[in-house]
């Protein structure tokens, strides 16, 4: 069993805490946008095949799949500010080593080391669950989740300048500085957060992982080259599904896995993971048809004519506009949920596709689109951890949002995969060179669309998040986030956790506030980490009763002031009862 201190913040924070971790979220993000202006040059800069120079691209891509999952169990284990220092330092020594070489290998060896970076993303998100107080979590929460999207959308234009006038290493070199920097702020302002889980790490679970993930995601990114009814293709794919087949049989069986396949089953947070890979599609999607779009000639018919810093300066706002989201996501989230705040960004980012195919005649239509596609992913991206954590124990925190994550990079994997094939089957031919086609592009955004209205088919789903009410009852359920615990934060009532005698949570505990006149004043079943939150009608004396099936009976009396803010009470069981 594992589990971990009480599910509220375990150390104070200093106001610095949210933007350094989110610069490092950027950072990451900036790491994998890096060799998007130079792709197309990279077989010439390598001397290589453009087969083989994909291998560039796709070492990253494979790396960070297996490296994030890993990385947040490693997390939960041995301390996620370690883990994220150690993500950090290996993305720096890989932007080194590529930044001293123009051989395809070692390229491959550096891109595959920044690809353990994408483990910071988890991390950050736990840190920010175990050290910040309830009300700044939700929007904290969203900007470490939409940092991906936003140093992508930021670095673009950055990255093409660099390249258009300088030696394009010179990308790796700022990338290692920007991951220096990031360490060295990490070091000095964010605290170790001393909530663990109990156990050890599983590593037959992280090799399977490990190799399921790369037998699946190889032929994903590889299958337009290979053919996707190869032998090769084909036999990838077979030995994924058998792999991850024995893989989730044995995560089952152990007492510590690296991902309680249980949890991940619970409704909340497998149709979140689900929806996180159609946002992945829907995210890819324009970070690789705008900037095409709008550095094809204008000889084309249809191409925009812009330099290559003009392309990314018009898709910046994407990055920009995420940004700009998550206070928004915040007060949207804390009214409504982050569920029905999921609902609303995929329904804008279905707006911004289906108006994005009548938007493509001039750079500034562009830049529209960027705009409203922007706003409906950072909301999408920001609704998305704050399920999850409320979903799971604290515990599980930095694993459950790798899962997360690895959901978006495979939505991400499939969308260049697809994206690319479509592309590549529509393009004409001028000059001995394909050139993709206005008719690849909208097909391309159409196939966003559909993506995207699966994800809102999924989010729609979702179990209900229960909203603040003014009597005195106040449930506290699987469905909770980090909005409701903020307005936990602000009645006036009793929260804890109930748990069992060795200290660990208890979920679907029955928690009944009784007060002095012996009346039931309000009840409520704890949350899979054992929380729970009863709003008070009244200053007074209360007794709080807890009852779970396996446990004896509690009755515990506490005093409320009638303070605004709640007393913190937990509620220890008494050993499991043996019934005749």
């Amino acid at each position: 069993m594992t589990h971990t201190t009480p599910d509220h913040p375990t150390r104070k924070a200093g106001g610095a805490v949210v933007p350094v971790l989110a610069f490092a979220g950027i950072v990451v993000a900036v790491m994998q946008t890096l060799l998007v202006p130079v792709i197309k040059d990279l077989p010439q800069l390598l001397g290589t095949e453009p087969s083989n120079a994909t291998w560039v691209l796709t070492s990253t891509l494979l790396s960070g799949a297996v490296a994030t999952p890993i990385m947040g169990r490693l997390g939960d284990l041995y301390g996620k500010r370690r883990m994220l220092i150690l993500s950090l330092s290996v993305m720096v020594a890989g932007a080194l080593v590529s930044a001293v070489t123009s051989q395809l290998l070692l390229m491959i060896v550096g891109r595959t080391l920044q690809g353990f970076a994408m483990g910071a993303i988890p991390l950050g998100i736990g840190l920010m669950r175990d050290m910040l107080p309830r009300e700044r979590l939700a929007s904290a929460m969203a900007l470490m989740s939409s940092s991906i999207g936003v140093g992508g959308g930021l670095a673009l234009p950055a990255a093409a300048l660099v390249a258009q006038h300088t030696d394009w290493h010179a990308l790796f070199y700022g990338a290692a500085g920007l991951g220096v920097l990031a360490i060295g702020l990490t070091l000095l302002v964010v605290p170790e957060s001393p909530a663990r889980a109990k156990g050890s790490f599983d590593y037959p679970g992280a090799v399977g992982l490990s190799a399921g993930l790369v037998l699946l995601l190889l032929p994903i990114t590889k299958g337009s080259d290979w053919g996707w009814s190869s032998g090769t293709t084909l036999g990838l794919f077979g030995g994924a599904l058998a792999v991850l087949l024995l893989w989730g049989v044995y995560e089952l069986r152990t007492p510590a896995p690296l991902v309680d396949l249980r949890t991940t089953a619970r409704r909340e947070v497998l149709l979140t993971n689900l929806a996180s890979i159609m946002v992945g599609v829907s995210f890819y999607v324009v970070s690789l048809v705008l900037p095409q779009l709008l550095q094809l000639p204008a000889a084309t018919g249809y191409g925009l004519g812009q330099s290559m810093v003009v392309a990314g300066l018009c898709v910046a706002p994407l990055g920009l506009t995420m940004m700009f989201t998550a206070p928004v996501y915040a007060r949207l989230s804390a009214r409504y949920g982050p569920r029905t705040t999921l609902i609303i960004g995929m329904l804008v980012i279905a707006i911004g596709y289906a108006g994005g195919l009548g938007l493509m005649d001039a750079a500034w239509q562009t830049i529209i689109t960027s705009v409203v596609l922007g706003a409906g992913i950072g909301l999408a991206y920001s609704s998305l951890p704050a399920l999850i954590v409320g979903a799971v124990p604290a515990s599980e925190t930095g694993a459950a949002n790798g899962l997360n994550t690895l959901m978006r990079s495979i939505g991400t994997s499939v969308s260049s995969a697809v994206i690319g094939m479509v592309l590549a089957n529509t393009a004409q031919d001028m000059g001995g060179i394909a050139v993709p086609t206005m008719h690849g592009f909208r097909v391309s955004f159409l196939i966003a669309t559909a993506a995207v209205l699966v994800g809102l088919a999924l989010a729609v789903f979702l179990p209900r998040t229960p909203r603040p009410v003014q009597h005195t009852q106040l449930r506290a359920s699987s469905e909770e986030d980090a909005a409701l615990e903020r307005a936990q934060e602000v009645l006036r009532g009793f929260r804890g956790r109930v748990l069992d005698a060795s200290g660990a949570p208890v979920a679907r505990a029955k928690v009944t506030l009784i007060d002095r006149r012996g009346r039931q004043a309000g009840t409520t079943l704890s949350a899979p980490d054992g929380s729970y939150a009863l709003a008070v009608p009244t200053e007074g004396p209360y007794v709080l009763a807890a009852r779970a099936a396996g446990h004896g009976p509690l009755a515990s009396s506490a005093t409320h002031t009638g303070d605004e803010r709640p007393v913190e009470l937990d509620l220890p069981l008494p050993g499991e009862t043996v019934t005749a």
